[in-house]
């Protein structure tokens, strides 16, 4: 059986394979959660309640309704310090953390940005220069005031808006592999939208091979070949590419992934791709790293151990260049290599723990 194409260009590998889905839209993409046919009784009720989990997270932390309690933080920090929810303020402390090694690559507290160029509202436009400058102003991880010991934000400013989007789903994929594993499975796989992955074990294939979760890339400019495989054992991936959320002015193609340090769409990569031992980790790097480019990838892999891959817009030679980092073969596998340049930076790990799973409840 054939994972499905993924939105975002990547899509799950191929195999004669027995599987057991069960799948719910939520986050404005479609979730699934697929355990080999037979490894747990009770698949299909663990299945709905890591659904159900997914739902009650977004209901918590979309900007899309009033009701939710990331808005009514963004209004009531706006005002004096606000009390924040255990396991949202270590999601909050996580960010900022991976704000800090990304040197502002990524960052929640961008929300401002987003909706100046319309990609909130999903749609796109270029805002004015005082449009522009007003919500740069507004948006920073440096304007949060934090107290961890009392579990408070307050915002320096009026107007700045917290916005999940780099790290939301990969979030609800950890909080949902989580319980399934609280319930004792031992083999699965969830998926957002299918850019965020997470596999716990093994996906049995008919021949008895245990390779973990084999998820593939697809081809950036031939949709229907696959550039690589990932192969995910207790890990989990995000890729991040503005292949189907951008809008076009006067000939200029500008994507929805934000580079917040100067506001404007981030340029120059197809796609990024990481792999962590959690989703949100992987779902945020991605977007650090697509922002970046070979030279913040190649400082992440140096510095921090991270894992990634980059597509790169072919030169002047017309070669797609391929860049990855601490991936040997066995975790990815590049299947298309025709017309393609391939570098691989040094491998280092020099703090393994740095990415290592980690509880963020």
């Amino acid at each position: 059986m054939q994972q499905p194409e993924r939105d975002d260009g990547s899509r799950a590998d191929a195999g004669e394979v027995h599987e057991l889905r069960v799948a719910r839209r939520a986050m404005a993409c479609l979730f699934e959660v697929i355990f080999n046919v037979g490894d747990h009784q009770q698949a299909t009720e663990w299945a709905v309640e890591a659904l159900d989990l997914v739902e009650q997270l977004e209901d918590r932390l979309t900007v899309y309704r009033e009701s939710s309690e990331l808005l009514r933080l963004n209004g009531a920090a706006a005002i004096g310090s606000a009390s924040v929810a255990p396991d949202l303020m270590r999601l909050l402390l996580r960010s900022r953390e991976l704000h800090a090694w990304t040197e502002g690559a990524v960052d929640v507290a961008s929300g401002r940005l987003v909706r100046a160029w319309g990609f909130l509202a999903r749609q796109g436009r270029t805002p004015s220069d005082e449009l522009l400058a007003e919500a740069k102003a507004l948006s920073g991880m440096h304007l949060l005031e934090w107290d961890e010991h009392a579990s408070t934000v307050r915002f320096q400013q009026r107007g700045v808006e917290l916005n999940l989007g780099s790290i939301g789903k990969g979030y609800a994929i950890d909080r949902a592999m989580e319980l399934l594993v609280r319930r004792g499975a031992v083999n699965a796989f969830v998926h957002g939208g299918q850019s965020s992955v997470r596999g716990l074990g093994h996906r049995r294939a008919s021949d008895g091979r245990q390779q973990g979760w084999p998820v593939g890339l697809r081809h950036p400019l031939r949709p229907n070949r696959r550039l690589a495989t990932f192969h995910l054992n207790n890990q989990a991936l995000g890729t991040s590419g503005s292949g189907t959320q951008f809008f076009v002015e006067n000939g200029r193609r500008l994507g929805h992934i934000l580079d917040p340090r100067s506001g404007m769409p981030a340029e120059g990569v197809l796609s990024a791709t990481v792999v962590a031992s959690s989703a949100a980790d992987a779902d945020a790097l991605a977007t650090a790293v697509y922002v970046l480019g070979e030279p913040g990838l190649k400082r992440l892999a140096a510095e921090y151990g991270v894992k990634g891959l980059l597509v790169l817009p072919p030169a002047a030679g017309g070669r797609l260049r391929v860049v990855r980092a601490n991936l040997d073969a066995d975790a990815c596998e590049l299947v298309e290599t025709k017309g393609v340049d391939v570098v691989d930076l040094p491998v280092t790990a020099p703090n393994a723990s740095c990415l290592e799973g980690g509880d963020r409840r």
